[in-house]
């Protein structure tokens, strides 16, 4: 009760002061108390938020008609702002808009103590903020693109109609889509030129007197540059201080999640099980699997065996589609024995680490199929390892050869690759789904390999049950507005459990 009084006292306040705008430079940290919980929620939707943002940013043009309902689609579904009126008044059912800023407030500042860990990290996190602000600047009227400039002290000067009109054809000719008629409806700015030196660079500018003349829709880049400097000395800062961050046992587990954490739908509770036969592993791996999983089904046929990287990956995998315990041991037996491990061996040393992660040995514990976020941060594979994931793992040499044996086509392989020169490993392999599956549209966004032989297996007509019960654990998390993600204790607990499955998946 204390805390809800006191937030309803910072309406009218100087805490409402910062609220005043629908967008803002996250320059002046929280200060209220919240809980835990609600530290986690704020957390893992801006996360879902920002990885709609990356997902739309490469699947769309941004800014088309197409990529803006998207984006308000999310915006509205994760409660995040994008009204330019401040209303502390709830609508029925709903948010208030006082609260969807506080919550965009206080969640920007959660990311950054999990993302500024590493260099990877926070060029993700600082290309995703940009591509979000670059949206949500892009959406406000000119009035209040002139109140924010103004509210954070970028007071360009907005050039009035009588100078418009006697500079009319310099700025037609040096301003790139504007006529007479569209000129009188554009703001420009006037700017330093020393402030806009890539529009210089490039031509896209008037110049007079040591400013630059910049129209509404350039007067983005001037604004992203000034964020981009901001948020990467903030994480550099936020970056010193997170020793005393990490000490606080609370947080700690939380932040360790948050980086490469994944919020989708959960695949430890088999579903399907049962639905899978050992004869139709074969011929689902080309049709179905992703390529880490073929990558892993192929090498365990020519080699039979894998090393403990794989056998995880690998064997959670086959769990999460509707293998049972019978079937895994199995299916392990049958193929190690072939190799170099007949049938006592495999009893003596790998029987149980099949049977433990079914949860029917140790501490019983129901263990995750890996998403695509752990599979491409955790356990890099070594020479001799076949885990991993191939757009992130593999040499781009290596990735196109096996395209090219998996009958991708020349062009396709060249957009695979394109996205993973530009690091989106997720993106690249949701391509190969498309250009596997002959779509051009998968119509959802990979965050995991169980995800993918689900969508692979609906798409290809042979996932009915799956589709159904698929549906209902998707409304079911719509309803109660909750994602799949650990609490703190639970968080902890997985780490301790993961880790005492690896000991028993290690080779003698």
């Amino acid at each position: 009760m204390q805390f809800l009084g006191r937030r309803k006292k910072l309406i009218g306040s100087s805490q409402n002061d910062l609220y005043d705008h629908c967008l803002q430079f996250y320059g002046q940290p929280p200060l209220e108390n919240i809980s835990l919980t609600e530290f986690e929620t704020f957390a893992v939707e801006r996360l879902k938020l920002l990885k709609t943002v990356e997902n739309l940013g490469v699947s769309y043009v941004k800014n088309s008609d197409p990529y803006t309902k998207k984006m308000e689609a999310e915006f509205s579904s994760l409660n995040f702002p994008l009204k330019t009126e401040l209303d502390d008044r709830k609508i029925q059912g709903g948010t208030s808009e006082y609260d969807k800023r506080r919550k965009d407030h206080i969640s920007h500042f959660i990311l950054r103590l999990a993302y500024c860990q590493t260099e990877d990290l926070r060029r993700w996190f600082i290309q995703q903020e940009m591509d979000l602000f670059r949206f949500r600047f892009g959406y406000l009227p000119p009035r209040h693109k002139t109140d924010f400039l103004h509210k954070n002290n970028l007071k360009y000067e907005t050039v009035s109609a009588e100078e418009k009109k006697s500079l009319k054809d310099k700025l037609i000719a040096s301003s790139y889509g504007l006529s007479g008629i569209t000129l009188e409806e554009y703001d420009f700015y006037k700017v330093p030129f020393q402030d806009a030196l890539d529009l210089v660079r490039t031509r896209k500018v008037y110049l007079l007197a040591g400013n630059a003349y910049i129209p509404h829709h350039e007067i983005i880049t001037i604004v992203l540059n000034d964020f981009r400097t901001r948020l990467s000395k903030a994480l550099a800062v936020t970056a010193r201080s997170l020793p005393a961050v990490q000490s606080d046992e609370r947080l700690q587990p939380l932040l360790s999640h948050l980086s490469h954490a994944y919020v989708g739908q959960d695949y430890s509770i088999q579903k399907n099980i049962g639905k899978i036969s050992l004869e139709q592993i074969d011929p689902l791996s080309g049709k179905s699997f992703p390529l880490c999983m073929r990558h892993l089904h192929k090498a365990l046929r020519e080699n039979h065996h894998l090393r403990h990287g794989g056998r995880m990956q690998y064997g959670l995998f086959l769990k999460g589609i509707g293998l049972t315990l019978e079937q895994a041991l199995q299916f392990w037996r049958s193929e190690f024995v072939k190799g170099k491990v007949d049938a006592d061996k495999f009893d003596k040393a790998y029987a149980y680490s099949v049977r433990h992660m079914f949860g029917k040995e140790g501490k019983r514990t129901d263990y995750t199929p890996y998403s695509c976020m752990k599979v491409i941060l955790s356990n890099p594979p070594s020479q001799g390892d076949y885990h991993g994931c191939p757009f992130r793992h593999s040499d781009p040499e290596l990735l196109k050869q096996k395209l090219q044996n998996y009958k991708v086509s020349p062009s396709g392989i060249n957009q695979i690759l394109e996205l993973v020169k530009g690091m989106h490993y997720q993106l690249a392999c949701q391509k190969y789904f498309e250009l596997t599956h002959n779509v051009e549209d998968a119509g959802f966004s990979l965050n995991h390999p169980n995800q993918y032989f689900t969508e692979s297996q609906k798409l290809l007509g042979g996932g009915r049950d799956i589709k159904k019960e698929v549906d209902m654990s998707q409304r079911s998390q719509e309803n109660t507005a909750n994602v799949t993600r650990p609490s703190q204790d639970n968080s902890k607990q997985a780490n301790e459990e993961m880790g005492d499955l690896d000991s028993f998946f290690q080779d003698e």
